[in-house]
């Protein structure tokens, strides 16, 4: 059967949308004076406000109501439990146990995990505190100063994130252990972060859960061979790669040693892996007090998800309102803007995250979905953003829902510049929501004396319809424990979006299908093996490409 078959949840809920068409913003607010009181949740400082989003109280109910009709508090206690709700793939999903705090049992498959979890956990402190103390030496018996993260996916956005909020950029490679991200199999990702590297104190840190990520393995064996150049050779080469995988004879085949062969479990998705050893970057970068204190941020937030009920659980309650964009409103965009040139890259991130766990058009059982799933997510920093997509926000032609993140406190003593910043969030979230409409631009045009008809002329290309949807989210700073929070906070939402939309949030198959058509048209392209099962477009497309590649 279709797992999201009509139902009388859903069709309350869309009878609601048909009740609240053609009800602004403004008049909602003006309806009801304690619509951001209702429409906003507070948590550890923390303050979430979605009043300004087209729905009202009656709307979160219904929302509610309908969770609970597609059993979501069954489907967050089986996650928590070491259930296998990656039905495609018969595992289970425990990132958040990675961040357990305590050492309270958790079995897969009949075996405790925690006890393995504590032992790559140290094995990770071990190796992040030799690196950052200029302990880890060398094939020349020079401490390793520089480290690289070859990696994609979930293998780099995650940690990339997280360095570039905890650690920022460094002045120069003196100052402590640098660390330099590449995923790209593009040379010229791996060669900028060669660049003035000195090979006998660089390290390399390999990231593949299978250990046969085509990019990964490409940079990896590219990095080998500029070490071989440098340094010569042999076993000793060893002392310049850490892996991270599940497939350590693989790693070890490489040349890794053993002892530098840090596990990853199949429990674990890719998206969700900075949490593991996969986030070894993290404590190398910012030091293993700072992982840790990400990881225990996490862990509240998981604790708040798992523990409280529906109407008062932040990430269900932001969920429900994605899921009412997405399926009743039919909106098929959401925009993501932090305000905080530090998570510049959490788009990005969330893109992976949301993207590939919920941008699926098959149910749980296999029956195509009749309705949307996740919609596009994209998004830039404010206020870069302001001065870019912003005017496409207020004056195009669709309204889409934009989430504004908004760290309070600053990490730096510009504090009017802090004050400039978050001013600038919360009078975009409002100009979205009031917009400027036709009679107050020309009032305003002839309280400065401009004349009649050119009052006329201008006056329709200044205004912004408004009645644009957003939600506010207030942290109190960016540090690791909020950063954490964060995290978590979306990683939940994700989840939870994918149990209303009744489809399977932890596996890709789709990224699966472009690997599996790379690889014939790898020879094809290098050596002009033909191409025999490609379409013409293709086979034209490897013919000039061919032909170009012969005139260097």
């Amino acid at each position: 059967m279709n797992e999201i078959a009509p139902s009388p949840g859903w069709q309350a809920l869309i009878d609601h949308r048909r009740a609240l068409a053609g009800r602004s913003l403004t008049a909602l607010f003006a309806a009801n004076p304690q619509r951001f009181a209702q429409l906003s949740l507070a948590w550890d400082d923390w303050l979430a406000d979605w009043s300004k989003q087209r729905l009202t109280a009656e709307t979160m109910a219904l929302l509610v109501a309908y969770a609970r009709e597609r059993n979501l508090p069954a489907w967050i206690a089986a996650m928590f439990a070491g259930e296998k709700i990656n039905l495609s793939e018969q595992r289970p999903v425990l990132h958040t146990a990675l961040r357990q705090q305590g050492d309270a049992p958790l079995a897969v498959d009949g075996a405790d995990v925690i006890p393995a979890i504590r032992t790559v956990q140290a094995r990770m402190r071990m190796l992040a505190t030799q690196l950052r103390g200029g302990a880890r030496l060398g094939a020349t018996g020079r401490p390793i100063r520089y480290a690289i993260n070859l990696g994609i996916g979930g293998s780099h956005l995650g940690p990339r994130l997280v360095c570039d909020v905890l650690a920022g950029p460094r002045a120069g490679r003196g100052d402590g252990i640098d660390v330099a991200f590449v995923s790209n199999v593009d040379p010229e990702h791996l060669s900028r972060a060669l660049a003035g590297a000195d090979p006998a104190t660089t390290l390399f840190v390999v990231v593949s859960k299978s250990f046969t990520t085509q990019e990964t393995l490409k940079n990896a064996t590219s990095a080998r061979e500029w070490l071989a150049a440098q340094l010569g050779g042999g076993p000793a080469l060893g002392a310049h790669f850490i892996a991270v995988t599940a497939n350590a004879a693989a790693a070890r085949a490489f040349g890794v040693a053993g002892t530098d062969v840090l596990p990853m479990w199949d429990w674990v998705g890719g998206r969700f892996s900075l949490w593991s050893a996969a986030g070894l970057a993290i404590a190398i970068r910012c030091g293993w007090e700072s992982f840790a204190e990400l990881s225990a941020g996490a862990a509240a937030m998981d604790a708040h998800f798992r523990d409280t009920p529906l109407p008062r659980n932040l990430p269900a309650l932001l969920a429900l309102v994605d899921f009412w964009n997405a399926q009743a409103s039919g909106m098929g965009q959401r925009v993501v803007v932090p305000y905080a040139h530090a998570l510049s890259r959490l788009p990005a991130y969330l893109q992976q995250l949301v993207l590939e766990s919920n941008g699926k058009s098959v149910m749980r059982d296999g029956a195509p979905s009749s309705r949307p799933t996740a919609p596009a997510l994209w998004g830039e920093p404010g206020t870069d953003s302001q001065h870019a997509l912003f005017q496409w926000l207020h004056q195009g032609m669709h309204a889409v829902p934009v989430e504004f993140i908004v760290p309070v406190r600053a990490a730096h003593p510009l504090s009017d510049q802090q004050a400039l910043l978050v001013a600038n969030a919360l009078a975009q979230a409002q100009a979205l929501m009031t917009g400027r409409p036709l009679a107050a631009v020309r009032a305003q045009l002839a309280a400065k004396g401009v004349a009649p008809d050119a009052i006329d002329r201008d006056a329709p290309h200044r205004v912004c319809p408004g009645d644009r949807p957003s939600t506010m989210l207030l942290l109190p700073e960016l540090n690791a424990r909020r950063l954490g929070q964060l995290l978590a906070l979306y990683e939940h939402r994700t989840f939870v979006e994918g149990a209303l939309y009744g489809i399977n949030s932890f596996d890709q198959w789709g990224v699966e299908l472009g690997k599996a058509l790379a690889e014939p048209l790898i020879a094809a392209v290098r050596d002009g093996v033909d191409s025999a099962g490609a379409d013409a477009s293709t086979r034209g497309l490897v013919a000039h490409v061919r032909t170009l590649s012969r005139r260097v």
